[in-house]
């Protein structure tokens, strides 16, 4: 995986992303409230032998001293970078979160609202608005939930837990080159357990990289509550990847009857001509457009949606690399101009649910009196939690997991 602004986030789990919907089960991101430092013999033996190697490195005694004021071993985040999950969440759960009503909703108002503003980064990026607000809706929910823990206090701890010690000292080596600089203070510098900051979640070696200073204020301020530098150091980061302007990023499409799936995959590149005379159609059923070397995803199986792919597709994936991630921004982008849902129909789950089934059943959970967070088809922690409820209620065997049989039961 390559290291770059958030590629951390193919095994965060994307939690800032978790953290929005009340059917995925992930916890919110830890706080402050929840984020207090202990007492750590250990980590303070650790700090003193990293000031060391940091003033190696040209980070300044007073610099040190002020931003470990707002150090200290933080438990919980050690918890939180224990306990992500292996699996990922199919392409249709993430969806249903990533281009979610809401999400849609607030994206649309945010988009009419900064309009002026994110034209004018277009102007000096080459990415068109709607891209760039999708990031912004993925990454912290408009701006809702950047994180509050101080991410001197959280990459410290991170760095001498060890699991990832390496990557993490270098996020706070980075960190503490913004304080030198006199970007922002230690107080005002907070962000995700993970050290991610700000309206669009920058690492701080990203930022330190990509960050630029758009209202002209002298200060690339991702942390401020007005968006326009962090919404145009994504566009810059998305720019300097190689984001070709007037591109789109990829398109739903039609595969024909028997198409050899083998061909799919980004690995396997071919000109939309060659795509289409395979028979190979946009959902209109019009041959494919040709915006240059296109690949076919079919992420959720030959019985499930599909998608080409262009130059830009791998772009988003710079700025994180996951695939739902990217087909995430994609569609949710899409939306945000007032495209349609995605039309393919995905395969029932390994429950043999489909997602309506879900809904259905959480809203049926709902209305017997067990609170699931809302009808979203995404069966989490808490309508797993609903299901045990009901289940020891009417003395069925408690297993927590959502069924055909469950929901007929509800009906």
């Amino acid at each position: 995986m390559r290291i770059t602004r958030r590629s951390l986030t193919a095994w965060l789990g994307i939690s800032a992303l978790a953290a929005c919907s009340g059917g995925v089960g992930s916890p919110p991101p830890a706080s402050r409230a929840t984020a207090r430092p202990v007492a750590n013999p250990a980590y303070d033996a650790w700090l003193v032998g990293f000031r060391q190697r940091a003033a190696a490195q040209g980070i300044a005694s007073a610099t040190l001293d002020r931003a470990l004021r707002t150090a200290g071993f933080l438990p919980d985040v050690v918890e939180r970078d224990r306990s992500q999950t292996e699996f990922t969440r199919t392409l249709e759960d993430y969806l249903a979160i990533a281009a979610s009503d809401e999400r849609i909703a607030k994206g649309r108002a945010q988009l009419a609202r900064r309009q002026a503003v994110l034209r004018t980064i277009e102007a000096r990026h080459g990415v068109p608005p709607e891209v760039v607000t999708a990031i912004w809706g993925l990454e912290s929910m408009y701006g809702e939930r950047r994180g509050d823990i101080p991410v001197v206090a959280s990459t410290s701890t991170l760095a001498f837990d060890g699991r990832r010690g390496a990557f993490f000292e270098q996020q706070l080596i980075a960190a503490l080159r913004i304080l030198q600089r006199g970007d922002v203070t230690a107080e005002r510098m907070t962000g995700s357990w993970a050290g991610a900051m700000g309206h669009t979640q920058f690492i701080p070696t990203s930022y330190l990289a990509y960050a630029v200073d758009f209202d002209g204020d002298g200060r690339a301020d991702i942390w401020s509550d007005d968006p326009t530098d962090a919404l145009a150091s994504a566009a810059a980061y998305l720019g300097r990847s190689g984001w070709q302007a007037g591109r789109p990023w990829g398109m739903e499409v039609q595969l024909p009857p028997g198409f050899d799936t083998a061909r799919a995959g980004r690995g396997n590149r071919r000109e939309a001509g060659a795509w289409s005379a395979m028979g190979v159609r946009d959902m209109n059923g019009r041959p494919l457009p040709d915006h240059g070397p296109t690949a076919i995803l079919v992420p959720a199986g030959p019985g499930g949606p599909a998608f080409a792919v262009f130059r830009n597709f791998d772009v988003i994936l710079r700025y994180n690399n996951a695939q739902n991630y990217a087909i995430g921004v994609g569609h949710l982008s899409d939306r945000l101009l007032g495209r349609p849902p995605i039309r393919g129909r995905f395969p029932p789950d390994a429950n043999g649910l489909t997602l309506d089934d879900r809904k259905e059943l959480q809203r049926r959970l709902t209305a017997a009196g067990f609170d699931v967070g809302g009808a979203d088809g995404v069966i989490g922690a808490r309508t797993e939690a609903a299901i045990r409820s009901y289940q020891k209620r009417v003395g069925l065997p408690v297993t927590g997991q959502p069924s055909a049989e469950l929901l007929q039961r509800l009906r």
